[in-house]
């Protein structure tokens, strides 16, 4: 899988996606993930990627051509379009599901809007789909395709140790995750439950999925539905 981030900000994209899980699996070429800076494919001399929106209002939005431009360049080099997405507090939110179906993709192109947003030609000509990470707003797309990229590379093959590493966490089959312990035993006048002792397996595993739905019942009733 190849993911492309095209931003304003790719140092600031490099500083996370080089450490921890992904870091790793990029040096180890189980995951291809680069970053695009958007002002390399403007033809203005001063670099500018924006302009004041037409109709009046407060801000700056991003221009077309800049974004089309790295677009086509990304189109060209691996001689196809990629699954092109934008990331918009508009777009659908993100879930466990819809990550899992995008890390069977072999080219995802991820744009990050700034200001107050992109001219919506371009996303009308070249977006496949608007993604939210939650209903909130923040400065930019790059904390959001963070979040996307990190969501699904830990889902392509060989980047986590084994599938059970996500196939038992929140939402992958619609609860959320039983609770975990680790030594000591006893903290602060707390045990763990005394199932988890016993290594008797399919009780331990009986005990985490009644806990399951139950965290599930009190947190997040509407999963369940």
């Amino acid at each position: 899988m190849k993911i492309e981030i095209a931003t304003l900000f790719p140092e600031m994209c490099e500083a996370v996606l080089s450490e921890s899980i992904i870091g790793r699996a990029r040096k180890a070429g189980k995951i291809d993930v680069s970053c695009r800076q958007i002002r390399d494919y403007t033809l203005d001399k001063h670099r500018r990627v924006d302009d004041t929106p037409y109709g009046g209002g407060m801000g700056m939005v991003m221009q077309c051509e800049p974004i089309y431009n790295c677009y086509k360049a990304v189109c060209d080099e691996i001689g196809t379009k990629p699954h092109t997405i934008y990331m918009s507090p508009k777009g659908k939110t993100l879930t466990e599901q819809r990550a899992l179906e995008l890390s069977k993709m072999d080219n995802i192109l991820i744009i990050c809007g700034h200001y107050e947003g992109v001219d919506q030609r371009v996303i009308d000509k070249i977006v496949d789909e608007e993604i939210s990470v939650g209903d909130y707003v923040l400065t930019g797309g790059e904390l959001p395709a963070l979040v996307l990229t990190d969501c699904i590379g830990r889902l392509c093959k060989g980047v986590l140790s084994d599938d059970i590493c996500f196939t038992e966490e929140s939402f992958f089959d619609g609860l959320l995750e039983y609770p975990h312990y680790t030594r000591p035993e006893i903290w602060e006048g707390m045990a763990v439950p005394p199932v988890l002792l016993t290594g008797h397996h399919k009780n331990i595993e009986a005990w985490r999925h009644e806990q399951s739905i139950e965290i599930t019942k009190q947190r997040r009733p509407d999963l369940l539905k």
